[in-house]
């Protein structure tokens, strides 16, 4: 189940990964967005894992995983049609 809003970073607690992925979404100017920690959620552990952190577009149903760039965030919003 995804929380609401068009837009979704999955990640873990004290994640240095995940930090970073915060520092380009900002830097991307990227919209209002859900955060979902995925620690001790089977579910999300079994699909996320060691791909975390992870920013999803619920709405086009696409998915950009770590490592991306304030690039590849513009590029997801575009074609979301928030550029």
């Amino acid at each position: 189940m995804n929380p609401p809003g068009d837009f979704v970073l999955y990640q873990r607690d004290d994640c240095h990964l995940c930090d970073l992925a915060l520092r380009v979404l900002a830097d991307a100017r990227m919209p209002e967005f859900a955060s979902c920690w995925i620690d001790g959620d089977a579910e999300l552990e079994a699909r996320y894992g060691l791909r975390v952190p992870v920013l999803r577009d619920c709405r086009g149903n696409r998915e950009l995983g770590w490592p991306f760039d304030v690039a590849a965030v513009q590029a997801l919003l575009a074609e979301a049609g928030q550029s």
